[in-house]
């Protein structure tokens, strides 16, 4: 199975950038699609952006336009590039992969963006 661990969060201004990370690791074959969740205070868990295999890509309109998921060639790395930061993006910010039918996450990292 595959193991996901994120990076790259922390405090930033609004109008400000941030670039994610989460390294995967395990046995990555089987996953079809894997993607960036976030988490606010007092909210339930939304997806924010994702990608499929195939490289197809969805975001939330929330951040639509403003934040670009990638991975690298070998898909060892998956990355969130966020721009214009506002506060409402501040949350824990999830990495997900979906392999065989199952859900994997990362533990999180915190994204606070200050007004």
């Amino acid at each position: 199975q595959v193991q996901l661990v994120e990076s790259g969060g922390g405090l930033v201004q609004a109008g400000g950038s941030l670039k994610l990370s989460c390294a995967v690791s395990g046995s990555s074959f089987g996953v079809s699609t894997m993607g960036w969740y976030r988490q606010a205070p007092g909210n339930q868990r939304e997806s924010a952006a994702s990608i499929t295999s195939g490289g197809s890509k969805n975001y939330a309109d929330s951040v639509k336009g403003r934040f670009t998921i990638s991975r690298d060639n070998a898909g060892n790395t998956l990355y969130l590039q966020m721009n214009s930061l506002k506060a409402d993006d501040t949350a824990v910010y999830y990495c997900n992969a979906f392999q065989w039918g199952v859900f994997y996450w990362g533990q999180g990292t915190r994204v606070t963006v200050s007004s």
